[in-house]
């Protein structure tokens, strides 16, 4: 079963991150609040959750998909 968008799989509540939100790969900051942006990307790579601009996930793609943590990119 999965939590809906905000929620957490172990239950309890979650801390998200407010600004300054930048991307985990390249350092661009965030337009707004949190990721209010529909093209960035959220991932969870060993607990913890990491934030994507939509560039680093347009060129990562197939990486994204094959669920690959961003240190493979």
């Amino acid at each position: 079963m999965t939590s809906p968008p905000g929620g957490s799989d172990q239950g309890g509540s979650t801390t998200e991150p407010r600004l300054p939100l930048t991307c985990a790969r390249c350092g661009t900051p965030a337009a707004g609040p949190g990721p209010q942006s529909v093209t960035w990307t959220c991932s969870v790579e060993n607990g913890i959750r990491r934030y994507f601009c939509d560039i680093c996930s347009r060129e990562n793609l197939r990486a994204i998909e094959g669920r690959l943590d961003s240190s493979w990119w």
